[in-house]
C-alpha cells in the first residue's frame, strides 16, 4: 500500500498562525519557497496551502512556489463560488502541464466571509449540490472536447480547456481532495471525490465514517476509480514520549492564556466535522495511544483541534493504525512549521516508510 505524507503552508497575511514564529506572516514568496524547499528535501511529497477570504491567493501562491521547486506537490485549497468552474479547470490543468503533474486540489465548501468576494451563501444543500455540479463539470473539462452542460448552479456551452491536465491522454488528472462531516458532504465525496479528508478522529469514529463513505459509494451513482482516504492532523513530535507530553501542554497551557481568537475563526466552530471534534473532549483528555484533545477546548480549529503527541515510535505507531483503517494520504503540520517540517519529516517518515519498523 503506498501512502502519501504532506505538510503544510499556512498562507497568512498575519503572524503567528497557530503559534508559528514567523514573524510578518507567510505572505513572502522567499520564505514560502523556503519551507516548500524544506519540505521536499526532508522527504514530503507536497504540502496542503491554506485558503480563505483574506489571504494571499492560493492558486498565485502554489503557482510561484512551483516555479521554484522540482517535486513538490502543492495541495492547493480552493472554493466554488470564489471560482467559476470552466475558469478553474483552465487554470488548474495549465498549472499541472506546466509543473509536469504536479498539481493536487482540495475542494472546500465550508464556511467563509463569502460576500466579500461576491458570493452568497445558500443552505447546506444548496452549498453541496453547487459544490458537485463544480467537480462534474472541472472533470469533464479535464477529459472531453466540446463540454456543453446545464445544471441549476453552472452551465457552459461548448467548451474545451487547452492545454489537458499533464498525462491527460492517459486518463490523469489533478487528484481532487475533499472534506466535510455532515450528510450532505459525504454525498458529494463519495460520487465525485477522489481522496476524503479527515480530521483527527479517534480511531473508532474514522473507521466507522470510511465504512459509511464505502457503503455510499454504491448508492450515489459514482462512475470514478475507488474513494482513497486521508487524514489532516497536528503531529506534536519530540525525542522522547516525555519531553512531547510536556512540551504539548504547555503549548496548551499558552493558548489558554492568548484566548481562543488567537487560534481559531468562529464560523468554523459551527461545521459539522468542526463540532465532531469539539466533542471529543467529553470522552477524554487523551483518546486511544496518543490523541490529544485539550487543545479544541481552547480554541484550537480544524486541524489543530485534535494533536497526536509522543515519541518519533508513539506517533509512527498511531499514523499505523489510521493506515491499517485504509487511510492512504495524510496530511501533517506543526508549529513552527519550517522547524517541524524538518523535524517530523527526518524523524518520522522514515519509520513510516520502512517495512522493518512497520
Amino acid at each position: 500500500m503506498s501512502l502519501e505524507f504532506l505538510w503544510y503552508i499556512p498562507n497568512t497575511v498575519e503572524p503567528g498562525h497557530r503559534g508559528d514564529d514567523v514573524a510578518g506572516g507567510w505572505a513572502n514568496l522567499d520564505r514560502s519557497a523556503e519551507l516548500a524547499r524544506v519540505v521536499e528535501d526532508s522527504g514530503w511529497g507536497g504540502a496542503l496551502i491554506g485558503t480563505g477570504w483574506g489571504r494571499p491567493d492560493t492558486f498565485t501562491v502554489a503557482t510561484a512556489i512551483a516555479a521554484r521547486t522540482t517535486r513538490f506537490k502543492p495541495l492547493v485549497a480552493i472554493r466554488p463560488g470564489y471560482w467559476r468552474p470552466a475558469h478553474f479547470a483552465s487554470a488548474a490543468a495549465t498549472l499541472d502541464h506546466l509543473s509536469g503533474g504536479r498539481l493536487l486540489v482540495n475542494i472546500v465548501s465550508g464556511q467563509d466571509n463569502l460576500a466579500a468576494y461576491g458570493d452568497a451563501e445558500g443552505d447546506q444543500a444548496q452549498r453541496y449540490a453547487r459544490t458537485r455540479e463544480f467537480l462534474q463539470i472541472t472533470r469533464m473539462l479535464w477529459t472531453q472536447d466540446d463540454v456543453t452542460y446545464r445544471g441549476e448552479y453552472f452551465r457552459v456551452e461548448g467548451s474545451t480547456v487547452r492545454p489537458r491536465p499533464f498525462g491527460a491522454e492517459t486518463g490523469r488528472h489533478p487528484r481532487l481532495y475533499f472534506g466535510g462531516a455532515s450528510a450532505a458532504a459525504e454525498k458529494v465525496a463519495a460520487a465525485e471525490a477522489d481522496v476524503q479528508l479527515f480530521w483527527g478522529e479517534p480511531l473508532d469514529g474514522i473507521a466507522e465514517r470510511i465504512a459509511r463513505l464505502t457503503a455510499l459509494t454504491g448508492s450515489v451513482g459514482r462512475v470514478h476509480p475507488p474513494l482513497e482516504f486521508g487524514l489532516r492532523i497536528t503531529t506534536l513530535v519530540r525525542d522522547t514520549t516525555e519531553e512531547a507530553w510536556r512540551d504539548a501542554e504547555a503549548k496548551v497551557a499558552k493558548m489558554a492564556q492568548a484566548g481562543p481568537a488567537s487560534y481559531n475563526d468562529e464560523r468554523r466552530r459551527r461545521a459539522v466535522g468542526q463540532r465532531r471534534l469539539l466533542a471529543l473532549a467529553e470522552r477524554g483528555e487523551v483518546l486511544d495511544t496518543c490523541l490529544y484533545t485539550a487543545p479544541g477546548a481552547f480554541g484550537g480549529g480544524g486541524a489543530g483541534t485534535t494533536w497526536l503527541v509522543g515519541s518519533p515510535d508513539d506517533v509512527a505507531a498511531a499514523l499505523r493504525k489510521y493506515a491499517g483503517l485504509g487511510i492512504t494520504h495524510f496530511v501533517l503540520s506543526d508549529t513552527p512549521y519550517l522547524n517541524e517540517a524538518a523535524r517530523v519529516g527526518q524523524q518520522l517518515l522514515s519509520r513510516l516508510r520502512d517495512p522493518v519498523a512497520a
